[in-house]
């Protein structure tokens, strides 16, 4: 994922709401969202090249999500897929803290992972080697640490608060992701890429003929069990693919 925006206990009806897209190059082969047929309880999109995935949830209510921190001078070709992380937490019973204490996290290259059972959500990135419990509010995560201020990751978190207040209607958390905007040089980071990449990836929705934005995913935990999973797929230069919505019911929370 290159930009994911969480509405953690904001919206009295919506205890969750994320709104996530996956920038990644076209000719990387990944499935769109399904259940997993080795992991029936897992309901992800893909990656077909390592096996593992970039967000999803399970029917027991857990939440994973995954960013990759962009900095070319320490990638490692050797490393481990950090799509396994979000994959196995998925899989997995253990809780949050139990399943960070057993990361072996300087094995990968830089991740941000967002981890939720239900009760919680984990922030946690191997690059500062810190976790964050997150309070009810508004975030924003992009190839940088949790709410880093590029200027995606600030337009998506106000966008994200004002299209909360439309819920049930969705429609204007998918225009947020789709914002093409490019930012002005000046307010761009600098982390090891050249300019002309810079700019282009400066946007909530990259749009590119070799990488860009390959799908967009809102997912919504709602206050009476319900949940939604509704997927979005995209093509070179931005056009349509599939789209995939999936509805599910939670198991109710320990104490509620």
């Amino acid at each position: 994922m290159c930009l994911i925006l969480v509405a953690w206990q904001v919206h009295p009806n919506y205890p969750l709401v994320v709104a996530a897209n996956r920038d990644e190059f076209f000719a990387r082969r990944s499935a769109s969202a399904e259940y997993w047929a080795d992991q029936p309880a897992i309901l992800a999109g893909r990656d077909l090249a390592a096996g593992g995935t970039w967000l999803g949830i399970t029917r027991g209510g857990r939440f994973a999500a995954l960013t990759n921190f962009r900095d070319p001078a320490r990638h490692r070709a050797d490393a481990p897929s950090r799509g396994r992380l979000v994959a196995d937490f998925l899989a997995g019973e253990a809780a949050i803290d139990a399943c960070l204490d057993g990361l072996a996290a300087a094995d990968y290259n830089g991740f941000n992972l967002l981890l939720g059972d239900g009760e919680r959500l984990v922030a946690f990135s191997n690059v500062s080697m810190e976790r964050h419990e997150l309070a009810p509010g508004v975030y924003g995560l992009s190839n940088a640490l949790l709410d880093t201020p590029w200027p995606k990751v600030g337009a998506g978190k106000a966008a994200l608060t004002a299209a909360l207040a439309a819920l049930p209607d969705e429609t204007a958390l998918f225009r947020l992701l789709r914002d093409d905007s490019l930012h002005p040089d000046a307010s761009l980071p600098a982390t090891g890429v050249p300019l002309e990449w810079e700019r282009l990836l400066s946007a909530a929705f990259v749009r590119g003929p070799d990488y860009g934005t390959r799908c967009s995913t809102l997912v919504t935990f709602r206050a009476d069990g319900r949940a939604t999973f509704d997927e979005q797929s995209w093509l070179p230069g931005g056009e349509p693919g599939e789209r995939r919505r999936f509805r599910l019911f939670l198991p109710p929370v320990p104490g509620n």
